[in-house]
């Protein structure tokens, strides 16, 4: 699955590379050498992307993952966990609008008739979650997974959105935020099987998605375009085009070229999740409870829980995290440099 993403993922460095070379020695010491760890002190701490400083570390960490990425659409969140007892970066967690048309979401639900957007408009997508090394050896993840349902991420939801008007329809929506969901990134999920907060469940599962998608297409994808303007259509994305531009175009440029849709089936099955943050959560979607319920969820109680849980027992078992060093991370973001170029060749 990993080597199916690897192009996409490769191609993606390719054209970051002039910018990785002006600007990642700013932020290498953000990222923690293993004897800058000390479990016992890691103390967390929530920072909102908000500075231009916050938003190249954040590009910085997530050329790391193994997906591509995308800057997301509508309205976004995105998140910093940052270790205080170091100043060094955890992980990311970042936060978009939620597809209109979601099965594995929708089958939970009977909308009531004409409210759909507005209900589900009440939802996020979890577009980026995880840690970063060493971190990850010490099960960041689960951390930051933890802190996605916080009461500090839906209270910050609220000061953004209090009152904001919607760009395409002109209406004020509920800022509630009343849960999240995402897809794993490799069919099952080892992250969020099991996550558990006490007795609460954080993450449930809500069975697979069909496995299609654009990301093992896109190397094809200028292509698509320039075809596709050469036949007058145009493929303009901006404000208003909605989410789904790319598999648009690559449908459109399909069909014309008298190929199949069915070169969009990548046949990864991602596992769907859902976080409720409200304990209403049914009843509240189907318009017979008008006030979300919310869960008591604080970060500073996510994190001790974490602790306890993950932390201390994984540094027991584990111990490649205080070998790591942070040039490991230039040579990860360097290696790409010759495989991209085997692909475009």
């Amino acid at each position: 699955m990993r080597q199916i993403h690897e192009p996409a993922v490769q191609l993606e460095l390719a054209t970051q590379q002039e910018w990785l070379e002006r600007n990642l020695s700013r932020y290498l010491n953000f990222f923690a050498n293993g004897d800058d760890i000390i479990p016992e002190r890691i103390d967390p701490a929530l920072v909102e992307v908000t500075t231009r400083q916050h938003r190249d570390l954040f590009r910085v960490a997530r050329l790391l993952w193994s997906l591509p990425f995308s800057k997301g659409y509508g309205r976004r969140l995105r998140f910093l966990l940052i270790d205080q007892a170091n100043n060094k970066l955890i992980g990311l967690l970042a936060l978009q609008s939620p597809p209109l048309s979601f099965p594995a979401r929708d089958r939970l639900f009977q909308y009531p008739p004409g409210r759909k957007t507005e209900l589900v408009n009440q939802t996020m997508d979890i577009q980026t979650l995880g840690a970063v090394p060493p971190y990850d050896y010490l099960l960041g993840g689960k951390l930051v997974a933890l802190v996605a349902a916080s009461n500090e991420v839906r209270q910050r939801y609220w000061q953004k959105y209090v009152g904001r008007m919607t760009e395409m329809e002109r209406r004020i929506l509920p800022p509630h935020l009343v849960a999240l969901t995402t897809t794993s990134a490799f069919g099952r999920s080892s992250l969020y099987n099991r996550l558990k907060y006490r007795d609460v469940a954080i993450a449930e599962s809500l069975g697979y998605t069909e496995g299609y998608g654009t990301f093992h297409l896109m190397e094809l994808y200028p292509l698509f375009r320039e075809f596709l303007e050469s036949q007058g259509i145009s493929t303009y994305g901006g404000f208003g085009t909605g989410p789904r531009r790319k598999w648009q175009t690559m449908v459109r440029a399909l069909e014309r070229l008298g190929f199949s849709a069915e070169f969009l089936r990548h046949g990864i099955k991602r596992e769907v999740f859902l976080f409720r943050l409200i304990d209403n959560l049914e009843a509240y979607m189907e318009g017979r409870d008008t006030t979300p319920v919310y869960r008591n969820l604080p970060f500073s109680d996510l994190v001790a829980w974490w602790r306890e849980r993950w932390l201390l027992p994984r540094v027991e078992r584990v111990h490649e995290w205080k070998e790591w060093r942070n040039e490991e991370i230039k040579n990860r973001l360097r290696i790409g440099q010759d495989k991209v170029a085997e692909v475009i060749l």
